[in-house]
Order: C-alpha cells, then structure tokens, then sequence
C-alpha cells in the first residue's frame, strides 16, 4: 500500500477546517491550533510535532504570519515544503523567506473561495500558485486539478496582488459598505441588485481580520481604494449640481 504524505495544518480556523475535510481523505494529516483542540480528519499534535512534517500548510491570518514562521523554523524538516494560504502574496512570502531556513521550499497558494462560497463543494473553485523562485508546484498543481477538481492559476506574487485589488479588495470594499448601509429586504429587486446583495452576503461572515489583511497588506489596494473613494465623491457632486 502507498504510503501517504504526511501534511502538518497549523491553524484550524474557519479556512483551516475546511481545508482539513478536503485534505483528510488524501493525505496522512495532523494539525495544530492553540485555540483549537479538535481535528477534522486527524490528529491534533503539538507545534512541534505539525512543523517536523514534510509538508507544512499555514492556514494563519497574514497579521500572525510572522510569529508562526518564527515558531516553526527551529522544527522544519530539511528541504520541507512550506505552503501559505493568504490573500495577498507578496508580504507573506517575503516574510517566510526571512524567517524560514535556507532551504526550505516556499509555496504561495491563494484559495479563492472559503467556507461560505465553498458550502456545496471546492469542485469548481479556483486557487491561485505563487511557487518562489526554484520551488515546483507541478506536483500540487496536480492533486488540486485532478482529485479537487480546482481551477489552478499560476503567478507570480506581484501579478497576484495587484489583479487581487480589484478582484477582491475592491469587491470586498463595495460588499462591506452595502452590508454596513443595512437596507431593508425588497418585496421585488432587479437582477443587478440580487447581485450586489449575494456578493455582500457571501463576505458578511468574513472576520475583520480578512478583511484588514485583504485591503491593508496588498500593496497595491490603497490605491485603487483612493480612486473608488475619489469618483464617488465626484459622482455625488455631479448628483447636487
């Protein structure tokens, strides 16, 4: 019988979870969380334990990125395989590389969807590679497409970030000033408005956490913010003419 890889999860949030079912069935797969203490499809271990794995996921908000590669570093197996699932790329792979040892191989992997968009099944979904320089990402690309049935993208951290600002942060910006206007549910809508009000409805649940990491740590979305904000107010001025 083939053995399978075995996969260290650290983290075990709302994302990390859902990873976990999804990996589980495949992989001989343990995880970690200090505020966590079940395991969907595994075992929960130690840090240390999780680390030492040939495969090591962070599935750990951006804020926290730089504190559990600190932690981990000391644990990691030579030439470990280190996969980050953040929404924006270029910070968190520039803090691995810092923190990490030489040697290790650092995966970016940017999962466009999560447990609300995700409800009925990743089939479908797409996730987005940013492999470091040297790093093959065939193997992963792989699984992904043929067993999880995801649309894969491969980039590069930059090209990610700067189509991430419009296509999520953007977004995001738009869902969450809807959501916060709070308006009433219509006796009868359009289909423009349906739209709008699934896109705010699938970002409601997401943590502020997301949505700070999403707009704050993706260099290239404080810009395009300025911009949004900017032809607002210019619309409304042409509005009170």
């Amino acid at each position: 019988m083939t053995q399978k890889t075995q996969i260290g999860l650290i983290g075990l949030g709302a994302f990390g979870r859902l990873a976990a079912t999804h990996l589980a069935p495949h992989f001989d797969l343990v995880g970690h969380d200090p505020s966590v203490r079940d395991m969907p499809g595994g075992a929960w271990v130690s840090l240390e334990e999780a680390a030492a794995r040939p495969v090591v996921i962070l599935a750990v908000p951006v804020q926290a990125l730089a504190g559990v590669a600190q932690a981990i570093a000391p644990h990691l197996a030579e030439g470990a395989l280190v996969i980050d699932v953040a929404s924006v790329k270029l910070e968190p792979l520039r803090i691995l590389r810092e923190a990490l040892p030489a040697g290790t191989r650092i995966l970016g992997t940017h999962p466009l969807f999560g447990p609300q968009s995700a409800a009925q099944g990743v089939a479908g979904q797409s996730i987005v590679l940013c492999p470091e320089p040297g790093v093959e990402a065939g193997c992963v690309a792989d699984f992904l497409k043929d067993t999880l049935s995801l649309d894969v993208h491969i980039s590069d951290a930059d090209t990610h970030d700067r189509t991430m600002a419009s296509v999520q942060a953007l977004t995001h910006l738009v869902s969450k000033v809807i959501t916060d206007l709070g308006l009433m549910d219509a006796p009868y809508t359009t289909r423009s408005y349906d739209l709008l009000a699934e896109a705010a409805r699938l970002v409601a649940e997401d943590s502020d956490e997301l949505f700070r990491a999403i707009e704050r740590h993706n260099p290239h979305a404080a810009d395009l913010r300025r911009r949004f904000f900017d032809a607002a107010r210019k619309l409304d001025e042409r509005l009170v003419d």
